[in-house]
C-alpha cells in the first residue's frame, strides 16, 4: 500500500492532544493504523499535546495556526469538549475484507458485517456510533459512480479503506485522506474497475447543488 496523502500537523496535533471529537478521531486512527509515516508523527505529538492541555490552551493555539479555512475549522472543532479519543493499533495483518483495527471496535471485523443502507444509483452508508459533535459513516460507491456535486458547511475527512475515487486531477487510494472544508465544490467518481469503500467524519452538513438530493438530505442525514 502506498499511501499519497497524510493528515496534516494540525489534525495530528489536535489528535494528540485528545481535542477532536470521536468521529475525526477514529478517522484519524485508522488512518494511523495504515500509515508508518503519520503513526511516527503522532507519537512525537504526544508530549506537545499532553503540555498544551495542560496549559489549557488548546483552542488559543488551533486558532492562532488558523491561516486558511481548514485550520479555521480545525478551531473550532479543537474547541469542544473533548470526547472518547480512539487510540491507534498497528495494522492487522490479514487476508480478505477484513477492517483496520480502531473501525473494528465500530462494525465488526470485516466488512461484509455493516448494516448498508442505500443512498440511491448503487450507493450505500452505514452510519456509526460516535458523539453527537460530529459523525461519522461508511460509504460505498460502486465502481465508476460520481457522487452528486456538493460543497460543505464544516469539515469533512475522507479515508479510503477499498478501492479509489478520483477529485479533479487527484487520485485517492487505499490510506489516502482527503480533507474538505467549506471552500471546497467537488463531485469525486469512483474509479471504475473497483468498489469503493470511505470512511468519513464531517461537522456539517453538505451543500448539494442538485435538487433531488436536497431533498432526500433530511432522510440519509447527510
Amino acid at each position: 500500500m502506498t499511501i499519497r496523502h497524510h493528515i496534516n500537523d494540525q489534525i495530528l496535533l489536535a489528535y494528540a492532544s485528545g481535542a477532536l471529537p470521536e468521529a475525526f478521531s477514529l478517522v484519524v486512527a485508522t488512518h494511523l493504523s495504515l500509515c508508518d509515516d503519520c503513526r511516527a508523527q503522532a507519537a512525537a505529538f504526544d508530549a506537545l499535546g499532553g503540555a498544551v492541555l495542560d496549559g489549557g490552551g488548546g483552542a488559543d493555539m488551533a486558532a492562532d495556526m488558523s491561516a486558511d479555512a481548514v485550520e479555521a475549522a480545525l478551531a473550532r472543532i479543537t474547541a469542544l469538549p473533548q470526547t472518547r479519543q480512539v487510540p491507534p493499533r498497528a495494522p492487522m495483518r490479514t487476508s480478505g475484507p477484513r477492517v483496520p483495527a480502531p473501525l473494528n471496535d465500530y462494525i465488526g471485523p470485516d466488512l461484509s458485517r455493516v448494516r448498508w443502507r442505500s443512498l440511491g444509483t448503487g450507493v450505500r452508508q452505514a452510519i456509526l456510533d460516535t458523539g453527537k459533535d460530529a459523525s461519522a459513516r461508511l460509504l460505498f460507491i460502486p465502481a465508476g459512480q460520481t457522487m452528486p456535486d456538493h460543497g460543505h458547511q464544516g469539515l469533512e475527512m475522507t479515508l479510503v479503506l477499498q478501492g479509489a475515487f478520483i477529485d479533479g486531477d487527484t487520485r485517492f487510494g487505499p490510506g489516502d485522506v482527503e480533507v474538505a472544508d467549506q471552500s471546497t465544490e467537488h463531485r469525486p467518481v469512483a474509479e471504475a474497475w473497483a468498489d469503493c469503500i470511505c470512511l468519513t467524519a464531517s461537522d456539517g452538513r453538505l451543500r448539494f447543488s442538485g435538487l433531488i438530493p436536497r431533498l432526500a438530505q433530511p432522510f440519509f442525514r447527510i
